[in-house]
């Protein structure tokens, strides 16, 4: 496991020599270091394959190396030499493979066969392709209603496979289509299409290149998505400002060594990110926002009085916007204290970002979960398009609005259908191309699939990718949803805990990776597509050989269910598995924008799929890109916790070893802990007024007043840099106290941002004992 140290061993920078040595560490630990390292030099390449884990976009001229610590991770994941064969399960049963960690699961290789669960032993045994469909299938055909089955997608289903699953599904008769989308940016998607009618970024990566200023809200590009970081770096050595909002001192958003620079890298040097860094405290990001907002007023008043110009874009606000006198009243009627003890910034500070804002002709805004995860996360976002709307930083170059997806093709699965509350011309253009009635009732998202599954109204879980279980919050109750089905099938490249929750029958059906060669039957190598946060749409196709000749890509599994389900009459299941051009060609006629699809994605870096709103078309019920004029929440989470004794407000958040579920190593050295999860890191001011020291342990106890008892166990406290009543630690581990019931207005994704929490001391605990 190693030493575990808290304090002082942070890496000075991100990347640099600390970044090579841990991808070194990663290739050799896959057991394929050569391979691993030769499939790098094709990832993010337009004769390769898209990396499998963010989605930031690719330069139009790219280097050879077009990957970063965390891409390295995860190829060496899926490129690992150890496998878990039927073998593997004949000797461990789920009962005791429950006991597993994460990590210890997913170090045991990549799955190899397609297994059934056999309740009489507790173990899944090897079971054959064209058995498992028949079964899958039969079971899916025994329900009085399509509405029984739950169809999940993970962020790393290609667009060919996403689109195939839709079909496949709204033939069966469904909407339900719980997604990852729904716990990460479902806030994004609605508060932009409310505000400007595109629920996407309006900028494209040159944007960067010419940007003045590029706000970073509620993001830890460092961990998350690294390569972000050289356009950051780029930007920062060019002069332009980077102002940073984040409750946490990241070390990724403070400096950055680009392991590609030589000189760099030879001198030991770094390239200071943020020209300022504000920490807000959790939930505080809109009243912020709003602080920024008036400040941009105050001097708007100021300048006219001074028979200056006014610092607004009037001819922006003018031609393209509506209910801005409302806005500017509601920013009036918000005062100052309100404003600093929501934000837990002071108004010196954020009069201090709003200069930044005002000296800038081109701004970005970027944010992430730090923004989307929380009960009032559709009026932040609103908010923050409302402060970029003041000088028309939307729909002009190096201007726009970025919200950075997390994994590869989170925003193409959208595109290509995956959404319980499909458009009713996206259907119109599905019944056209396919001849069928598609179904219009609105399906469950993964809040909705939850509680159907606890109340018993569905039946069936099929998750494609992902480890569903330990993604969504209160894990236990999803233990218990999981257990109750009558059937579960899950798609997947590695073992994770998902798996381990049988239903009454069970499958885990093992694909093809990313970087792995997919062959039809004439033995032709087919490439699959993504699109990435900034709408690019490029190709993917692998280059190792497969983990084992068992596996079958993830379109291929698909097609073989739906075969088994709805029959081939309105589709030829198996032409389209064999051929993944004429899956493209069917997303061409159904989808706006896909027009020559196979040959534009064929193209080097692909092609860009139009936004109306960087073009200054606002696809609203106004036709124009609307103000928000709503109050600041009554309060947030940090202020409910400062008026109980003992009450913080906590957030998860991953470490640099990870990437969302998955689990990579022990390591956080961008946070200085190693070889320990079970962490929750704390100011030390609090840390002092509960009477503790660095290191001690104590347990995490769910503050939610619903009636459930939420307790993470044997966690170590850590001192660090967060504001005072913050307190944060990694997921998946604290989603046990994360309520299924918190969840942000609107857009129902869980509020893992803002869980209130006490801590008991384990001296305590032995006491009542």
């Amino acid at each position: 496991m190693g030493k575990t140290v808290f304090i002082g061993e942070r890496s000075n920078a991100a990347g640099g020599w600390g970044a090579l040595k841990s991808c070194g560490k990663r290739l050799l630990e896959s057991g394929s270091p050569i391979s691993g390292a030769r499939a790098l030099l094709k990832a993010n390449q337009p004769d390769g394959f898209d990396c499998p884990g963010c989605a930031w976009g690719d330069p139009e001229h790219g280097s050879s190396f077009e990957f970063c610590e965390n891409g390295v991770k995860a190829v060496a994941w899926e490129a690992t030499d150890k496998r878990t064969p039927p073998d593997f399960f004949a000797a461990n049963t789920v009962t005791v493979l429950q006991s597993w960690s994460d990590y210890a699961l997913e170090q045991q290789g990549r799955l190899t066969h397609p297994m059934r669960y056999d309740r009489a032993t507790d173990t899944y045994v090897r079971v054959s392709w064209d058995a498992a469909f028949a079964e899958i299938g039969a079971i899916l055909n025994s329900f009085d209603t399509p509405d029984r089955a739950e169809f999940y997608t993970s962020g790393r289903a290609s667009n060919e496979a996403a689109f195939l699953y839709q079909l496949f599904v709204r033939l069966y008769g469904t909407n339900n289509f719980p997604d990852c989308s729904n716990m990460c940016h479902e806030a994004s998607g609605i508060a932009m299409k409310q505000a400007v009618g595109v629920g996407k970024g309006t900028v494209l990566l040159e944007d960067f290149e010419k940007a003045d200023a590029i706000f970073v809200i509620g993001q830890n590009p460092g961990t998350n998505h690294p390569r972000m970081l050289g356009d950051l770096r780029r930007a920062a050595q060019r002069g332009a400002k980077i102002a940073v909002f984040n409750p946490v001192r990241e070390r990724g958003l403070e400096r950055f060594a680009d392991p590609q620079d030589k000189l760099e890298m030879l001198r030991g040097g770094s390239t200071e990110i943020a020209s300022d860094y504000f920490q807000p405290r959790l939930g505080g990001d809109m009243a912020a926002v709003r602080g920024m907002a008036k400040a941009v007023f105050a001097a708007d008043v100021a300048a006219l009085a001074a028979g200056k110009p006014s610092v607004l874009d009037h001819e922006f606000i003018g031609q393209h916007t509506a209910d801005f006198a409302a806005y500017r009243a509601a920013v009036d009627a918000t005062g100052w204290a309100e404003i600093e003890d929501q934000s837990g910034l002071t108004r010196l500070e954020l009069e201090r970002a709003a200069k930044t804002y005002l000296g800038a002709e081109r701004v970005i805004c970027t944010w992430a979960m730090g923004v989307t995860q929380h009960r009032h996360s559709v009026i932040t976002i609103r908010e923050i398009v409302n402060f970029m709307m003041l000088r028309g930083n939307i729909g002009k170059p190096g201007a726009g609005l970025c919200p950075v997806r997390g994994h590869s093709n989170v925003q193409g699965d959208r595109t290509v259908g995956i959404n319980e509350k499909a458009p009713a011309a996206f259907l119109d253009a599905l019944e056209k191309e396919f001849g069928f009635k598609a179904p219009r009732k609105e399906g469950h998202n993964v809040l909705a699939a939850i509680g159907a599954m606890l109340d018993g109204s569905a039946k069936a879980f099929i998750g494609l990718g992902g480890n569903f279980a330990r993604a969504t919050p209160d894990s236990p109750i999803i233990a218990k949803a999981l257990a109750r089905q009558k059937l579960t099938v899950n798609i997947a490249t590695k073992l994770n805990h998902s798996h381990l929750m049988p239903g009454e029958v069970s499958f885990i059906l093992p694909c093809l990776g990313r970087t792995e060669i997919d062959r039809n039957s004439k033995g032709i190598s087919q490439i699959v597509t993504v699109e990435d946060s900034m709408s690019m749409v490029h190709s993917s196709g692998g280059i190792n050989k497969p983990a084992s000749p068992e596996l079958r890509s993830e379109v291929a599994i698909i097609a073989g269910i739906a075969a088994a389900t709805v029959g081939s009459v309105k589709v030829d299941w198996a032409a389209l598995a064999d051929d993944y051009d004429l899956i493209r060609d069917h997303i061409a006629n159904v989808i706006p924008g896909f027009a020559d699809y196979n040959a534009r994605v064929r193209k080097p870096r692909g092609f860009h799929l139009r936004n109306a709103a960087s073009h200054r078309e606002w696809e609203t019920q106004t036709d124009r890109a609307t103000f928000w004029t709503g109050p600041l929440p009554a309060a947030v989470e940090h202020q409910f916790a400062r008026s109980q004794d003992g009450v913080f407000v906590l957030q998860t958040f991953r470490s640099h070893d990870q990437y969302n579920t998955t689990i990579y190593g022990m390591d956080d050295r961008y946070r200085g802990v190693y070889g320990e999860r079970s962490v929750v890191f704390i100011n030390p001011a609090d840390l002092a007024d509960l009477g503790a020291e660095a290191g001690d342990r104590i347990d995490v106890i769910g503050r939610h007043d619903d009636g459930v008892s939420r307790i993470a166990s044997d966690f170590r406290l850590v001192p660090y840099d967060i504001p005072r009543g913050c307190v944060a630690g990694y997921y998946p581990e604290l989603n046990v106290l994360v309520p299924l019931s918190s969840a942000g207005d609107e857009s129902d994704t869980p509020a893992s941002k803002s869980i209130l929490v006490s801590f008991r001391t384990k001296a305590a605990t032995s006491q009542a004992a």
